[in-house]
């Protein structure tokens, strides 16, 4: 059997405490390792940028453990986001741009488990149409 690594993180409630406090800390760790290097697609209904994104992650990291440079450093350049509701489908299209050329996107939901069947249904068209 040939193992498939994932070629994307999207990061469904990227602008969250849960993601503040605990994944980017995380996503760090993997970095720091080497472990972390695909894009990194942060998704949220907050209408933020990228910028205001990469502040974020600074801040949890700095609250949370620590800034490592090296590691925050591939974090940031690797770093997208996609602003939009997630029950939108213009949101899963920019998704999808956001995806292309990628073939296994690994999703993460940090959301509301009210939110789970519109987001999952969204991500599988968009992860689809971006592979081709």
């Amino acid at each position: 059997m040939t193992e498939r690594r994932a070629d994307a993180l999207v990061l469904f409630g990227a602008t969250g405490d849960l993601m503040h406090r605990k994944i980017y800390p995380a996503l760090q760790a993997l970095a720091r390792r080497g472990d972390l290097d695909v894009p990194i697609i942060g998704i949220a209904r907050a209408g933020w940028s990228r910028a205001r994104l990469v502040e974020r992650v600074r801040d949890g990291l700095a609250k949370y453990g620590g800034v490592d440079r090296r590691a925050f450093a591939r974090i940031a350049k690797n770093l997208r986001y996609v602003d939009g509701d997630y029950r939108d489908p213009a949101t899963y299209d920019r998704l999808c741009r956001a995806l292309e050329g990628t073939r296994c996107p690994l999703f993460y939901l940090a959301i509301p488990p009210s939110l789970f069947g519109p987001v999952s249904a969204g991500s599988a068209r968009s992860a689809a149409r971006a592979a081709g």
